[in-house]
C-alpha cells in the first residue's frame, strides 16, 4: 500500500448521452473488460468501478449509465444513480463523439455538471472516425460549450491519446493513500459481471424495442473439478420478446450462449458450462418488487 505524501488518489467518471463511448472508454483505459458495450443506447446499468495502478497514484473509473429522458421507473433509478455518482467524484469527463455534432443533449449535461464541486474535463471521443479539420471544429465548439480545465481528444479503439487523458485525470485528484489493493482491476462482483456479459450477448442483433426488456439474473455458479457452472435466467417483460430472445429452433438462445460462455471463460480463466433459460416477468421495469429482485 502506497501512503507517499506525494502520491494521488480519488475518483473519476465518464458522462454523457447515450452511446459517447463511456464504457468502451473506461474498458481500454483498465485494460480489462470490466463494462458491456452495446450500439445499443443506454447499455450501462450498474456503476462499475475500474482500477488503474500507477507507481505514484490510482484513478478510480466509475462507469455510470447514460443520462436520459425516462420513461420506466428503472429510467429513473438510473437517473438517480449517475447524478450521485456524480456528487461524489473527484474528476468528470463529460464525453462527446467527434463524429456527432454537439447537441441539446450534451448542453443539458454540461449545465447539469457545470454547478458540481468535481474538476471537469471535456473528451472528445471517437476520433478515430473524423478528419482533421473535423476535429478542429469540434474542439472549437467544446471551448464554447462550458467551462473545462482540459479539453482531451481521444480514440479507445485505436488506443490515441489515453494515456494522455489518464494524466490529465490523476493530475486533478488530490493527495491520498492508495484506495484500492495493487492488482484490483475492478471491485464489481464476479457474479455481477457474468450477468452483464449473458446481457451483452443478448443485446447483440435484438430490435430496437427490446434492450430495455432484458435484464439478467445468474441463479447459481457451482465451480466443480475443472470447469464452472452457471445456471442464469434472461428475463423479458413478454412472451413476443421471449420469442425474439430464444429465435427459431432456438437458434438465438444458443448464439447467446456461445458467445457469453466465450467471455466469461475469460473473465474466470478456466472451462464453464452455461444453462440460460428465458423468463417473462410482466413488465417489470415499472414493478418496485421485480426491480429489487434484478437488482436495481
Amino acid at each position: 500500500m502506497q501512503t507517499s505524501g506525494d502520491y494521488r488518489a480519488g475518483f473519476a467518471c465518464f458522462v454523457g448521452r447515450p452511446n459517447a463511448g463511456k464504457s468502451t472508454l473506461t474498458n481500454a483505459i483498465v485494460g480489462q473488460k470490466i463494462a458491456i458495450t452495446s450500439p445499443k443506447p443506454q447499455t450501462t446499468r450498474h456503476t462499475v468501478r475500474g482500477v488503474v495502478h500507477r507507481p505514484d497514484s490510482q484513478l478510480v473509473l466509475v462507469d455510470t449509465p447514460g443520462l436520459h429522458r425516462p420513461r420506466t421507473l428503472l429510467g429513473e433509478r438510473l437517473n438517480d444513480l449517475v447524478r450521485s455518482t456524480w456528487s461524489e467524484v473527484d474528476v468528470i469527463g463529460l464525453c462527446l463523439p467527434a463524429d456527432e455534432e454537439i447537441g441539446r443533449g450534451d448542453r443539458f449535461i454540461s449545465g447539469e455538471i457545470a454547478e458540481l464541486k468535481a474538476t471537469l474535463v471535456a473528451v472528445l471521443t471517437k476520433t478515430d472516425l473524423v478528419d482533421k479539420g473535423t476535429l478542429a471544429r469540434r474542439l472549437l465548439a467544446v471551448q464554447e460549450l462550458g467551462e473545462f480545465a482540459d479539453i482531451v481528444p481521444v480514440s479507445a479503439v485505436a488506443g490515441e491519446q489515453l494515456h494522455t487523458l489518464v494524466d490529465v485525470m490523476i493530475g486533478h485528484l488530490p493527495r491520498s493513500p492508495q484506495l484500492y489493493p495493487d492488482g484490483m482491476l475492478t471491485d464489481e462482483p464476479e457474479q455481477v459481471l457474468m450477468a452483464e456479459l449473458i446481457r451483452e450477448a443478448a443485446l447483440d442483433g435484438v430490435r430496437d424495442e427490446l434492450p430495455h426488456s432484458i435484464a439478467v439474473l445468474v441463479e447459481e455458479v457451482l465451480p466443480e473439478d475443472g470447469i464452472t457452472r452457471v445456471y442464469a435466467d434472461i428475463y423479458v417483460e413478454r412472451p413476443s420478446q421471449k420469442a425474439i430472445v430464444i429465435g427459431h429452433r432456438a437458434s438465438r438462445l444458443k448464439e447467446v450462449g456461445i458467445r457469453a460462455r466465450r467471455e466469461i471463460e475469460d473473465l474466470l480463466g478456466g472451462r464453464v458450462y452455461l444453462d440460460l433459460h428465458v423468463r417473462v416477468a410482466k413488465d417489470w421495469q415499472r414493478d418496485p418488487k421485480q426491480l429489487r429482485r434484478l437488482g436495481f
